[in-house]
């Protein structure tokens, strides 16, 4: 029992993403395919931009930021996911599944006011780009960063110290692929509505909040590329910028289906379904949209690359 918790639960089993046997090995493999790509994409971007001196810019040093968040909230879903898929039961002990929750709580929060930042440096870059070393220094920049930490550690503390109030008596399957608060209120036999009330005001300030701010900064972006006299710049900025609202929608989508609801209106599989896209998929897309289609990137790295390839023949 866990010190604090008068739940009489010591251990929860994880349902997974589906009971049908003969989608085990393919959901396995397809998951673990991107698992793999979500790696070595965002390892990889971090990496560039350390080594990089082109890409020391507010821009890149978001990106890498991004990156990181990235990698750890898939780092502590997917693994957990994986091993479901090859395993009768996939048991968590209860400390385990209070851990998990609090760093996706973390993480996830984290990203949220991430995506809020960047897109108001793409405002501050483009719309008043004679105040923007002024209005992005160093110094701005490092605030910015520790503000996103700050709101994913706020948001993390209360949701887990609310479900380690609440007394755990019933069945112990949790109806999902991870230990998430909706899934957990589900097992519990005390009263939720303190928990729902909370997770319902954290979840339309961590959501809400950056989606205005994500919306007010790209109504101005894209009014500014609308006085764009070349048809060619309007086409390159609509491109990156669309790119970005693509990816920003599919995770603020997914995440306010999930959260935005009271827990007895959406179905807890469509909840699953749903939770992919912005627990595992936006993690592997992010690196693809916001970097790898960047020219700025391509060049880091094909100079990175013929650096490595000259040292190397050299040494021969």
């Amino acid at each position: 029992m866990a010190v604090g918790n008068h739940s009489t639960v010591t251990e929860f089993i994880l349902a997974g993403l589906t009971e049908k046997p003969e989608l085990q090995l393919p959901l396995f493999l397809f998951f673990l395919g991107v698992y793999v790509v979500t790696v070595v994409g965002n390892l990889g971007m971090i990496t560039l931009t350390g080594l990089s001196s082109h890409l020391h810019t507010p821009m890149y040093y978001f990106l890498s930021s991004l990156s990181f968040i990235d990698l750890c909230y898939s780092t502590v879903i997917t693994p957990k996911m994986l091993v479901n898929f090859v395993t009768e039961k996939n048991i968590i002990s209860y400390p385990e599944c209070m851990t998990q929750l609090y760093f996706f709580a973390f993480f996830i929060i984290s990203e949220c006011h991430m995506l809020a930042v960047m897109a108001y440096d793409s405002y501050a870059a483009i719309c008043n780009p004679l105040l923007y070393n002024f209005t992005m220094s160093y110094l701005v920049c490092s605030w910015l960063v520790v503000g996103v930490y700050m709101m994913g550690l706020i948001g993390a503390i209360a949701h887990t110290s609310c479900l380690l109030r609440v007394v755990f008596c019933k069945d112990i399957i949790i109806n999902h692929y991870f230990c998430d608060v909706f899934p957990l209120l589900e097992l519990s036999c005390s009263s939720n509505y303190i928990n729902e009330v909370i997770l319902l005001c954290f979840s339309v300030f961590n959501i809400l909040a950056p989606t205005l701010t994500i919306l007010g900064s790209y109504a101005s972006v894209i009014a500014s590329i609308l006085r764009i006299p070349s048809t060619e710049g309007k086409s390159k900025a609509f491109s990156t910028c669309s790119s970005h609202i693509l990816a920003v929608t599919i995770f603020y989508g997914s995440a306010a289906f999930m959260y935005l609801p009271p827990s007895n209106v959406s179905s807890m599989d469509q909840s699953k379904v749903c939770s992919v896209f912005y627990t595992i998929i936006v993690p592997m897309l992010n690196p693809l949209v916001y970097s790898l289609r960047n020219k700025d990137v391509k060049v880091a790295l094909n100079k990175i690359i013929e650096k490595r390839l000259f040292c190397i023949l050299k040494d021969f």
